[in-house]
């Protein structure tokens, strides 16, 4: 039976044009923190990124218990810090061939097209690793920047969830994005 506190990708490291990718560690928590607890950061993403971003909030990410740390889970290191996050939620049954990808990254960093670097990096890695076939991203309608990552790696619009997520500031919808591989 496999350990269920090994991590298989820790020793993973993603070179790219101004940054790398590795799994998290301990001593990325004060980084983390000072990226993550930036109100501009959890707008467009999903409520299990929380604001404010407390030293409990790192903890618990970098222990296991928000997200599992088994799948490939990576710190997006710039400037010699994490800064940021990458990672694909594998599908189950009937749905394993497929991924669900997100991302994040601190505010200090946008602008300067290391997201669309990181996503392309990032893919041309996952998908043979995990020997997908598809992934898919879900995009809050507030956030066309993440819209635009996708577009310029490949991903198609597919559809719209209208009022999908219910925010402080009313209800969005989500753009959902797909691309397929080697179908």
């Amino acid at each position: 039976m496999a350990d269920p506190g090994a991590r298989p990708f820790d020793g993973v490291r993603i070179e790219g044009e101004g940054f790398r990718l590795r799994a998290w560690r301990q001593d990325d928590l004060d980084a983390l923190l000072r990226h993550a607890d930036d109100p501009q950061v959890p707008r467009g993403l999903s409520e299990r990124f929380p604001h404010p971003y407390t030293r409990a909030d790192g903890e618990a990410f970098l222990a296991g218990r928000v997200v599992d740390l088994r799948h490939p889970v990576f710190a997006i290191e710039i400037d010699g810090e994490a800064c940021g996050g990458i990672a694909v939620r594998p599908q189950a049954g009937e749905r394993a061939h497929g991924a669900e990808l997100g991302y994040w990254l601190g505010r200090a960093h946008w602008g300067q097209g290391h997201m669309t670097r990181v996503v392309a990096a990032y893919v041309a890695w996952v998908v043979p690793a995990l020997a997908l076939r598809r992934i898919e991203a879900n995009v809050l309608d507030t956030n066309p920047g993440s819209a635009r990552v996708l577009e310029k790696n490949g991903f198609a619009e597919e559809g719209i969830r209208r009022a999908a997520v219910l925010k402080p500031d009313g209800l969005h919808d989500l753009r959902l994005f797909g691309r397929l591989f080697g179908a």
